[in-house]
């Protein structure tokens, strides 16, 4: 079995961090399983790590797609599984580090083998959606799979699309799907969540939305948007973008401030649903911060 590294933890709670040192004392590479951190151009609202620490240590699966295209567990199990043969072959442990959920289950667990949707379906769910708003869509999910709708962002239109079809197509949530499927017994994964105190997490989070708006996040938004993409691509219509897309169309930014709390709620609202998705998980170590014992951390990694 290959040996993986996987990090996960809440939004903001410090994974990039641990993965970095990790990488260092490890002399290995890390694969980020981050759902927006795929796109090219949104760097300042996604975290993504800076110029001179993605030279320092390489890192997979940043800046690969642009802003309008859609991205899947599924690519990103294809695409990781031949980075860790790689890493593997020379003697490296990948680390996986990102806040995706079903990214890494899927990796460790398997693609759930859902039936081809009809196209008819895919029709029929794409009429819903165009008659019903995002939130009650979400809403709908949430009723017919609640343990899916938690994994995911009520604005996350592909997943809440992916759930709707499975649905309407074979009455079952996905997640029916998960429980049939047949356990992966490819890696031998060590796992780490860092459980950050969460009023701790919350001020960390409120904090780095201000910084983000120092650092240049309108300005970012908007050369994207100049670039020609829409607000209903899938990595503007995203938490830390979607709040000030039109703020910024309309150069009306007299709500700026209620903007900045809307994307910091956003933000907080769906930590508050990883930390919930973490619990219920199993993991070799589970730390309060970022802050660890590297040496003691990395002998429990090679000892397991």
């Amino acid at each position: 079995m290959i040996k993986i590294i996987s990090i996960e933890g809440a939004t903001g709670s410090g994974k990039s961090s641990l993965a970095l040192k990790l990488a260092k004392e490890l002399n290995t590479e890390i694969i980020s399983a981050d759902s927006r951190q795929v796109y090219k151009f949104l760097n300042i609202g996604t975290a993504k790590p800076e110029a001179h620490i993605l030279s320092e240590i390489k890192h997979h699966l940043i800046d690969i797609i642009t802003p309008e295209k859609k991205y899947s567990a599924g690519l990103f199990v294809k695409e990781t599984e031949k980075i860790i043969k790689r890493l593997n072959s020379e003697g490296k442990i990948p680390i996986i580090c990102g806040g995706s959920m079903l990214y890494i289950k899927s990796l460790l667990e398997g693609i759930s083998e859902i039936p081809e949707i009809p196209s008819n379906i895919i029709i029929q769910t794409k009429q819903f959606m165009e008659t019903h708003n995002l939130s009650e869509c979400y809403e709908l999910v949430k009723t017919i799979d609640s343990k899916f709708s938690s994994s995911i962002s009520p604005s996350d239109k592909q997943r809440i699309s992916r759930a709707l079809e499975v649905w309407f197509a074979f009455s079952k949530p996905i997640t029916a799907y998960w429980e049939t499927q047949e356990q992966k017994n490819i890696y031998n994964p060590f796992k780490i969540c860092i459980d950050r105190n969460r009023n701790e997490l919350y001020e960390t989070i409120n904090n780095r939305m201000i910084a983000m708006i120092n650092q240049g996040l309108l300005e970012e938004i908007k050369s994207v948007l100049d670039m020609g993409y829409k607000k209903e691509d899938y990595g503007l219509n995203s938490v830390g973008y979607k709040e000030f897309v039109d703020i910024i169309i309309s150069k009306n930014f007299s709500k700026m401030r209620e903007c900045i709390d809307m994307a910091a709620q956003h933000t907080r609202n769906y930590a508050k649903r990883q930390i919930t998705w973490y619990r219920k998980e199993n993991f070799d170590s589970i730390l309060f911060d970022e802050d660890t014992n590297i040496t003691t951390l990395i002998e429990k990694i090679l000892k397991k």
